[in-house]
């Protein structure tokens, strides 16, 4: 528990919060003191390991989950690719509650814990949901309509699995940040290379979930393969709890929001009073005392925000204790909520890139259901396997970015990350807009052959054209994602306040979240307007079906958003952290990440 942290020598020293907060052997963010880089990437290797087996669940399910609905549940394209998007948009939505708690109250690596243990119970009763005879789909072979038994407890075990992300995602890759020192420049380096490591192990467990988990679906059995990610989930998490004494632990410090509040609340109270002839005649602590953390340079963006920090003379500023933080903020609060205020805009331009994400997991997999997928004249690949490549795309895209174009592009810019967190996102938006491109045109294609085979020709079966016409829209897909996912988790992770970091990587993940919604809203529109013309884009059979249409108008939606991505990236000011303790050492922000 964060309460119990670890020294060095593993030997145990376990204290209460004020105790560790003030201890000498602890730095004034309640971590331990830095270590050697084996040290570093020993503990990050206990952490990405319960994160690989964490993926392979997930894809093993949602790359699948499409095909279990319409051929197990028999739910036409339509409710199915709905069912799909809300269940996705619930589990990447959830991290908000789950960062919340873990930043206010119980800290990132007790929610880990607790979190994979409900992740645990939900890939059992998934299990149960399929091995128990009472309690399995049919009884024998196919049944058109599957018992209700089944279908409460499958769904029941998915959301179960929902809540259970909702601790587990958002903590447990800020946990593995936490373990690099951001005032320390060789450690702040590794953190970068964390990131893109941290993807990797994502896609090797992507990689196996998508082939390995859903051949054993498709050839063997849906308990078997539930059964073997339950299994794994189980080792991970064993081996997660057994790293514990080479971490290091970020104590909890109270609600992130509220201080927010105060701000707000006490700007809107002095938003008659004019502003100060220098920034640093604003208050801040006199000193950096050991709970206070790391201080943050004024900026001039939202200069509403600043009354909250002009001192009048009726305030009793002389402690800490007696200043009333509903009247009167300190400049690094009030930095905090402009830091936050500043990145609502960017979520909002991110989220058509979610809905673009969204198509991966649903429409692509039914295309390459209806394709001619055999290898030879035996193995057919399922059809959820082709999202192999968006994997490999990605881990082509991170570890080229990683080993040829960071070290390259710190030479040319200066920059040590090489380009900026928003130019990579902005990067990986123009590939999603290829992407979405690509599928129409293959789309298009694909309805030729309908048309030639299916309609024409009266052929049963999938089509004669095959399923690697669809590799292209999905290696651009995996190499966007390359570039804007691991973007958008170091920018909501690097952004945010420092005590709201499981907060900002569920902001990241809400991003696909709220796409996955908004995709299932864009469904149903759509299907209301088209079907009005006698054939619907979305109908419930894909072959009668203008999908071809519904890539293009994505595309456009994505290329107008990036319009106004772009513009506000341009204007946007990164965090700017100093190490020092007067305000007035503070420089404006440039633009780029800066730490004094």
């Amino acid at each position: 528990m964060e309460q119990e942290a670890k020294r060095n020598d593993g030997n145990d020293g376990g204290k209460d919060e004020e105790k560790l907060v003030h201890d000498s052997s602890v730095d004034h963010k309640g971590k331990v003191p830095l270590r050697a880089s084996t040290g570093v990437w020993k503990a990050s290797l206990f952490i990405i390991t319960i994160e690989f087996s964490e993926r392979l669940s997930y894809f093993g399910i949602s790359a699948n989950l499409i095909s279990y609905l319409t051929n197990v549940l028999h739910q036409d394209l339509k409710t199915a690719a709905k069912n799909v998007n809300y269940w996705t948009g619930v589990t990447t939505v959830m991290p908000l509650a789950g960062g919340f708690v873990a930043d206010a109250y119980l800290g990132r690596f007790t929610m880990v814990l607790m979190s994979s243990l409900i992740y645990l119970m939900g890939l059992s009763l998934l299990t149960m949901s399929e091995l128990v005879p009472v309690i399995k789909p049919c009884n024998l072979g196919m049944c058109q309509k599957p018992r209700k038994i089944h279908e409460v407890l499958f769904f029941v075990a998915l959301y179960c699995i929902s809540l259970g992300t909702g601790g587990h995602k958002p903590c447990l890759e800020s946990f593995g940040a936490d373990q690099f020192e951001d005032d320390h420049l060789e450690e702040r380096k590794k953190k970068m290379s964390y990131f893109n490591w941290w993807n990797v192990a994502l896609c090797c467990g992507l990689l196996l979930g998508v082939t390995v988990i859903v051949y054993v679906q498709d050839k063997v059995s849906w308990g078997v393969a539930d059964l073997i990610l339950t299994i794994v989930m189980a080792v991970t998490i064993l081996t997660f709890y057994m790293g514990k004494i080479y971490y290091r632990y970020q104590l909890p410090e109270g609600s992130p929001l509220t201080p927010l509040l105060q701000v707000l609340v006490a700007a809107i109270r002095k938003r008659k009073l004019p502003y100060p002839s220098s920034p640093s005649l604003l208050y801040e602590a006199p000193k950096l005392n050991l709970s206070q953390g790391r201080l943050l340079c004024h900026t001039s963006r939202l200069r509403f925000l600043d009354k909250a920090a002009i001192v009048e003379d009726s305030e009793n500023i002389s402690t800490e204790k007696t200043r009333n933080p509903w009247r009167l903020a300190t400049v690094k609060k009030v930095e905090e909520m402009k830091l936050v205020l500043s990145m609502i805009p960017i979520w909002l331009t991110s989220l058509v890139f979610g809905v673009c994400v969204a198509q991966a997991a649903t429409f692509f997999v039914k295309q390459a259901a209806t394709m001619d997928r055999k290898i030879g004249n035996k193995f057919d690949i399922p059809p959820a396997s082709i999202y192999s490549l968006a994997a490999i795309g990605m881990m082509v895209s991170v570890i080229t970015y990683e080993k040829i174009l960071i070290p390259f592009l710190r030479k040319v810019t200066g920059n040590e990350r090489g380009i900026s967190i928003l130019q990579r996102i902005g990067i990986g938006m123009i590939f999603s807009t290829l992407s979405m491109v690509t599928a129409a045109c293959v789309e298009m294609k694909r309805l030729k052959a309908v048309e030639k085979e299916i309609i024409q020709g009266g052929k049963k079966g999938p089509l004669s054209m095959r399923v690697f016409w669809l590799a292209p829209q999905y290696i651009i897909h995996g190499l966007g994602d390359g570039f804007a996912l691991v973007g958008l988790q170091e920018y909501f992770y690097d952004q945010v306040p420092d005590s709201m970091r499981s907060l900002g990587v569920a902001f990241y993940l809400s991003v696909i979240g709220v796409g996955s919604f908004l995709s299932s809203f864009l469904i149903i529109i759509v299907d209301h307007i088209t079907i009005k013309d006698g054939k619907s884009w979305i109908g419930k059979d894909l072959n009668m079906s203008r999908l071809d249409n519904f890539y293009w108008m994505l595309a456009a939606l994505i290329v107008l958003n990036l319009g106004a991505y772009v513009f506000l990236a341009r204007r946007y000011s990164y965090k700017n952290v100093e190490r020092g303790v007067l305000v007035s050492h503070c420089p404006e922000s440039d633009g780029a990440e800066t730490v004094l």
